[in-house]
């Protein structure tokens, strides 16, 4: 019941074969330093297969705008179908993997498997960031992401919906104690 939960799409690639995506939403930082991110993927999908044998993936991290191409990436396998092409997206080179890039999706975050964790019917796939790379028009004065920018959006699993709209920065980190960013 932990929701909501954020939605990404995330690119694999075997060296001979065609790249592929598949929506995640089981996903969250795993380490600050080195800076690595999980992701639970059940088993019998077939990115599943292509993580696994090739030890590296690509979080993209799509903005409302990409909407329809995430939850199309999360609902149709791969396995026959070439969901760059169908979803109408477009594949960009990395810098540091062999797999594909999102080019619509304004933050890209290149990465090496480090662990993998089986689990039961998932497995945790636990990466370490090797190239991370935003789109300037998302990005605030200082060069972070701004979420009103970045318009992303979150999935709830038991209700199996998208929710957006974070327009409203509560507070900032340490506000309880007089700090401040």
């Amino acid at each position: 019941m932990l929701i909501p939960l954020p939605a990404v799409m995330v690119s694999c690639a075997l060296p001979e074969g065609r790249p592929n995506i598949i929506t995640v939403a089981w996903v969250g930082v795993a380490c600050s330093e080195p800076p690595m991110i999980s992701i639970g993927i059940r088993k019998t999908r077939y990115s599943h297969k292509i993580i696994s044998e090739s030890g590296e993936f690509v979080i993209n991290i799509a903005s409302e705008d990409q909407l329809k191409a995430v939850d199309f990436c999360g609902v149709v396998s791969g396995k026959d179908l070439d969901k760059f092409k169908e979803a109408g997206l477009t594949p960009l080179k990395a810098k540091r993997v062999n797999v594909p890039l999102i080019k619509e999706c304004p933050i890209n975050l290149e990465c090496s498997v480090r662990y993998t964790l089986e689990l039961g019917s998932h497995d945790l796939f636990i990466g370490e960031i090797l190239a991370t790379h935003m789109d300037e028009e998302v990005l605030d004065n200082a060069g972070r992401p701004d979420i009103a920018k970045l318009k992303p959006f979150v999935y709830c699993t038991k209700a199996h919906q998208y929710w957006g709209g974070f327009s409203k920065m509560l507070a900032e980190y340490g506000f309880t104690r007089g700090k401040t960013s």
